[in-house]
């Protein structure tokens, strides 16, 4: 058995190592997404992309045998869960994740410097990320569609829930960073589990399973680069208070869908959450992908 690439995203890294980092990671992210469209909150070649799925559509070979089902459980849940077949519960749940990271980054936009404003390559590295966000929620958007649900519609939390979205991004760096990092790497736990959800429930559909891999990769891959990005971000105490919060915040943000909890072992979701290398991440993900230096082998 051959050595592992990569170490682990909770590695120590040293101030420097971490700059020369955001230099790296920023010549990744210029040619990666192509050009920032701002004023959309789009990138070119995430929109290509996109047109492109939507130019190529597929769909069901037999379709859900009962949307409304859908409809009526995706903001809140109405019916007993446990009444609801299993890919009712994948798309509702994943209605419920896009939906809380679309107000996340909602809250972000106003409050992150735009493009010309932005004096760092931090700032920089921020601004494009959110609009790969708003690429992600598309790309969600495309994934219920794909499977014959044309009525969605993206509706606020309530107003508690988005006041605290607004507030999160004004939280100064010491305090928001940690929560940050594990909240893209709550993403990528999660994107991995719907990867192999779809190859379960959709095995007799096979280009919906296909597109629908190919949509989740293509938010999976961006996101792998921003944990990493996100991790550059913490220095040594930062990261112990990190792998500190994985569990609380895994349990926290899960209790808000409670689909998660009944197609996946949370428990075991924190587990791969604290021990994350990406050492299981598919080599064709870690070409089009960008880790820090300090934490390859």
């Amino acid at each position: 058995m051959g050595s592992a690439k990569f170490l682990s995203v909770f590695s120590p890294a040293s101030k420097q190592q971490r700059q020369d980092n955001f230099e790296n990671y920023w010549e990744f992210t210029q040619q990666h997404g192509g050009q920032l469209f701002e004023d959309n909150k789009d990138l070119a070649k995430k929109r290509a992309k996109l047109a492109h799925f939507k130019a190529n559509p597929v769909s069901l070979r037999t379709p859900l045998a009962d949307p409304d089902a859908f409809y009526r459980n995706c903001v809140d849940m109405k019916d007993d869960p446990q009444s609801l077949d299993k890919i009712t519960l994948m798309l509702t749940g994943m209605y419920k994740f896009a939906r809380h990271e679309w107000v996340g980054i909602k809250g972000a936009w106003d409050v992150v410097p735009n493009m010309a404003n932005s004096h760092t390559v931090e700032d920089k590295i921020s601004r494009v990320h959110l609009a790969e966000e708003f690429c992600h929620w598309r790309l969600f958007d495309e994934m219920l569609r794909t499977c014959g649900l044309e009525k969605v519609e993206w509706v606020p939390l309530s107003p508690g829930k988005e006041w605290i979205y607004e507030q999160f991004p004004k939280v100064p760096g010491f305090l928001m960073d940690s929560p940050a990092f594990v909240t893209e790497l709550m993403g990528v736990t999660y994107y991995f589990y719907l990867d192999r959800l779809i190859d379960e429930l959709l095995v007799d559909e096979p280009e919906v399973r296909i597109r629908l891999k190919e949509l989740l990769d293509e938010i999976t891959i961006d996101e792998i680069a921003h944990v990493g990005q996100r991790r550059n971000f913490i220095g040594p105490v930062g990261i112990k208070v990190s792998k500190m919060l994985v569990k609380p915040f895994y349990k926290l943000f899960f209790a808000d869908i409670p689909e998660v909890g009944i197609l996946f072992d949370i428990d075991q979701m924190i587990k791969d959450g604290e021990a994350f290398d990406f050492n299981e991440v598919p080599d064709y993900m870690v070409e089009r992908s960008w880790i820090p230096s300090y934490c390859k082998a």
